[in-house]
């Protein structure tokens, strides 16, 4: 067996080692990284909330109030007044009777899967799922049916196929690393034909996507129609932290069995606070999100013109994709020496032959940052031979 050094040194020679960047100051679009001011075009912060004003006295309030820290986990000295107001938000936000925090989105798809399914289950759960979601499915214990990514006839093909009582079709509402949508109509359709409950993971679309950034249900028009809505406090809502909102008796039944809830000490009164305040200017401040969609599908357009391989699409997130690692991180590594952040994103974050640079656009960004930005990438994708085709892992 492989000593753990060795199997450090295995992931260096397969061009699979991540080095941490720092970050030494706030999330705007530009940040301090390593020392150096560099545009930053690959933070999920997408309505620029993380370094609000609002938020930040919102958080100095809860703190004066009670404290820095919850005290325990939720069902022992950690739920307070501020838990309860956050999940009622959740829920009137979301358009359900129950909200549940969770201390990331991670623990939430953990816990909620996990704790809602077990063997006399089967989830069916889309290709390019967030791990979160995979690890929940393999928690549980449950039958585990991948389906081909967005493919209605397959999903449809396997929920013919594994007949059973319970079924839970879980799906991303956005993708985090294509940026696509889920068709989720159609899943809907499938799901109730074939008596199957559904589970929509909205991280990267709740504040970003419909009229009042409730995410997928509301832009496709379905609101209300999803079994169990999961999302997160900390992409466009600036913050930290996980959420589900559904039926009651579900939420209900989670606070008893998601593992993740029940032993995790709750999230702290600023955290909460935080939240509170970002999904009231969500909701009542439009302008950023529409700035955002009109800044993402120029830069989008913008790229495609140039000869980068970038796919349509209408969320900020725009993946340039380069299909060889060595290559990805190259160009990464030169765009950071013009001061530009844009990691290289690669397997086995996403499936092999498909690394690309994740850039996200946020509302924060000036026209003319992303102007420069634009010039900058392409140059150097003229340089390395990236605007002439896509390569593939070796």
């Amino acid at each position: 067996m492989d000593s753990i050094g060795q199997k450090i040194e295995n992931i260096k020679r397969s061009g699979g080692y991540r080095e941490l960047r720092y970050i030494n100051s706030a999330q705007g679009s530009s940040a301090v990284i390593d020392g150096r001011r560099v545009l930053l075009l690959s933070s999920n912060n997408y309505l620029g909330l993380c370094n609000d004003e609002r938020l930040k006295e919102a958080a100095i309030e809860a703190v004066k109030t009670y404290g820095v820290g919850s005290g325990g986990s939720r069902l022992t000295t950690g739920s307070m007044a501020l838990h309860r107001e956050l999940e009622e938000r959740i829920a009137s936000f979301k358009k359900r009777e129950c909200g549940m925090v969770y201390n990331t989105g991670y623990m939430a798809n953990l816990g909620t899967i996990s704790g809602l399914t077990d063997e006399s289950w089967t989830v069916f759960s889309d290709r390019l799922n967030h791990a979160s979601i995979v690890d929940g499915c393999r928690l549980s214990k449950a039958k585990f049916v991948v389906y081909k990514h967005c493919d209605i006839k397959d999903l449809e093909k396997k929920l013919k196929r594994y007949k059973g009582k319970n079924n839970l079709v879980v799906t991303d509402g956005v993708f985090s690393m294509d940026g696509n949508i889920a068709p989720l109509k159609d899943i809907l359709r499938i799901a109730k034909r074939h008596g199957a409950m559904t589970m929509v993971d909205d991280a990267h679309a709740t504040g970003v996507i419909g009229k009042h950034g409730r995410g997928t249900e509301e832009y496709l028009g379905l609101e209300g129609e999803v079994d169990i809505q999961m999302g997160t406090l900390s992409k466009a809502l600036g913050g930290e932290g996980g959420f589900i909102a559904s039926r009651k008796e579900i939420v209900e039944y989670l606070r008893h069995r998601a593992k993740s809830f029940v032993y995790s000490t709750a999230l702290s009164p600023a955290t909460l606070a935080t939240a509170l305040a970002s999904i009231s200017i969500v909701e009542s401040e439009s302008f950023s999100r529409e700035k955002l969609r009109i800044d993402s599908a120029w830069f989008r357009a913008e790229l495609q013109a140039m000869g980068f391989s970038v796919p349509d699409g209408v969320t900020p997130i725009i993946p340039i994709l380069v299909g060889d690692s060595d290559l990805g991180m190259e160009f990464s590594r030169r765009l950071m020496e013009s001061r530009i952040y844009i990691p290289c994103i690669r397997p086995p974050t996403v499936p092999k032959n498909t690394s690309r640079l994740r850039v996200t656009i946020m509302a924060t960004h000036k026209r003319e940052e992303l102007e420069w930005a634009l010039e900058v990438l392409k140059d150097l994708g003229a340089e390395l031979g990236i605007t002439r085709g896509v390569g593939a892992d070796g």
